[in-house]
Order: C-alpha cells, then sequence, then structure tokens
C-alpha cells in the first residue's frame, strides 16, 4: 500500500508540473500535496523553499502563516529551513522553547503559535538549493515514522523539481517580485520582534509600526530594517500628544 500511494504522489507531482502555468504555481501545489500526506487536520504547514544561485528564496506554502514563517526567516538571513535547504542535511526541532539556535527567528515563531519544526532537504542542482519545511503547533509533533516519510517524499519530489527548474530558467522570480519579497520579508520579521517585546497580537503590532513610520516621516520598511538589525521602536509621536 505504502508503494502504491508513493507512486500515486509522483503522478500528482508530475500532472502539476506539466499543468500549471509558472513555477510559483507549481510550487504552491508541491507544498499542497505536501501538507495533505501528513493529514493533520491543518494543523501542520507545509512550505516549499528554493534558493537559486544565491539570490532570493522562493517560497510556497500550504497556508498563509507558513508563508509569513519563511519570509520571516529569509530577513533574519538563517534559520531550520534555510539550514537545511543550504546545508542539505535534516533539521528536527521537537520543542521551540528548548532550542537555542537561530534565537531571534526562533521566538518570533513562537509568537506565531509554532512549537515544533521539521526541516528537511530536496536534492537538486549544484546552482541551486531547496527544502520541505514543515510547522506545527504541538511539541514533538515530528516522530520517527514521519520524518522517514517526509524524506521519502523529498526524495520523489526531487526529480521533479529539478525538471521544473530547468524549464522555467534563471528568471523564477522577475527582478520586481524578488524585491518585493524582501521587503514583505523584513516588514513580517519587524511585526514578530515587536509582538515578542510588547506581548501583543499582529494587528497592534503592525499598527506600531506604522505609527512609527507616521511619526518619523520615513518608510515603514526602513524601520522595520533597522528593528531587525537590532535597533529599538523609534520615538511615537501619537496623535494628540
Amino acid at each position: 500500500m505504502a508503494q502504491d500511494s508513493r507512486l500515486t504522489t509522483l503522478d500528482r507531482m508530475q500532472d502539476l508540473l506539466l499543468e500549471s502555468p509558472g513555477f510559483p504555481e507549481f510550487l504552491l501545489g508541491l507544498a499542497t500535496i505536501s501538507a495533505s500526506l501528513l493529514d493533520s487536520g491543518g494543523r501542520i504547514t507545509c512550505t516549499i523553499t528554493v534558493d537559486r544561485d544565491g539570490g532570493a528564496a522562493t517560497v510556497a506554502s500550504s497556508n498563509e502563516e507558513g508563508r509569513r514563517l519563511d519570509e520571516t526567516q529569509y530577513a533574519f538571513g538563517d534559520g531550520p529551513c534555510l539550514t537545511a535547504a543550504r546545508q542539505q542535511r535534516l533539521v528536527l526541532i521537537a520543542d521551540l522553547k528548548n532550542d537555542e539556535r537561530w534565537s531571534d527567528y526562533l521566538e518570533a515563531a513562537l509568537q506565531e503559535g509554532v512549537r515544533s519544526v521539521l526541516a528537511v532537504p530536496i536534492p537538486t542542482d549544484p546552482f541551486s538549493h531547496a527544502g520541505l519545511n514543515c510547522y506545527a503547533t504541538t511539541v514533538g509533533a515530528f516522530n520517527a515514522e514521519t520524518v522517514g516519510l517526509l524524506e521519502e517524499h523529498a526524495a520523489a519530489m526531487s526529480r521533479v523539481l529539478r525538471i521544473a527548474l530547468r524549464l522555467h530558467g534563471t528568471d523564477v522570480h522577475p527582478e520586481h517580485l524578488r524585491a518585493a519579497l524582501k521587503s514583505r520579508a523584513v516588514v513580517d520579521a519587524a511585526v514578530s520582534l515587536i509582538m515578542a517585546q510588547q506581548r501583543g497580537g499582529r494587528d497592534d503590532a503592525l499598527a506600531i509600526l506604522q505609527l512609527a513610520a507616521k511619526s518619523t516621516n520615513r518608510r515603514m520598511n526602513d524601520i522595520a530594517t533597522d528593528i531587525v538589525r537590532g535597533a529599538g521602536l523609534p520615538q511615537i509621536q501619537r496623535d494628540g500628544e
């Protein structure tokens, strides 16, 4: 039965490659197929990371929270998913509260309700790196059986992804889209840090960042970049003060 399941999944990936209008849509389909394998009732989010020629990483996610988690990691420049992709080694964190690596990013992930992470490398080619990333809201969500299943899935995904990278050439993301993704990632990372510092929700943290931009007459992205690099929030002038 397991062999039949793998064949069915491989068929779905091949059909996806034939039917997808572009590379982002193809990655989105891969992420969705990966999440469906776990049958977790939506409690586990899967994303696909592709880092090509040292450029901006491409991300597709089975939901919005996963996209935000990956892009926040890109803003910090390091983390479990980037490590798995770049070093082509599996990274498993059973409980984010007990792991001291990538402390700033893990704190941001905790603020999003994530408690365990599994990142599995996907072999591609010498000019690109890829990984399958899984986020769970419970501690110890990934046991040995789940890890083995996702390693097999990543291996099956490898050949289809290599073909897709060749078909779509170097223009996986146009330059204007690369810039937009980088800008959004920096803002998401800053919002997560403000959430941790202020112990508030995402909407409140975003409002604080917007108010800081208004008070200082600076672009929100510039203030977010400063925060991610370690600076504090600028003095905020509230209406009526």
